[in-house]
């Protein structure tokens, strides 16, 4: 006797995309954390740390240059980057 198809219990997930990080240049950039570091890798907590990042939604601006590029690179899944309007 066969057994019975699986049944869906639980919907299924979506692959998710990262965001894609502004172009780069010149000028600052406002770093938001829309997901928590905790559960996760200790060299991506010490990244979250390094950039400012204290707790879930918090923000920080940052200028922008290459070391900056690579640290949100490594936790580019738990950030939300924007580029910010120079004031003058």
């Amino acid at each position: 006797m066969g057994r019975n198809p699986p049944t869906r219990k639980y919907r299924k997930r979506k692959p998710g995309r990262d965001r894609a990080l502004p172009p780069a240049g010149k000028g600052q950039l406002r770093i938001e954390q829309v997901r928590s570091g905790i559960g996760r890798p200790a060299p991506e907590r010490r990244t979250l740390e390094a950039l400012g990042l204290k707790h879930h939604q918090d923000v920080v601006v940052k200028t922008d240059h290459p070391s900056l590029r690579g640290m949100l690179y490594q936790v580019r899944h738990l950030l939300v980057v924007t580029p910010t309007k120079a004031r003058e």
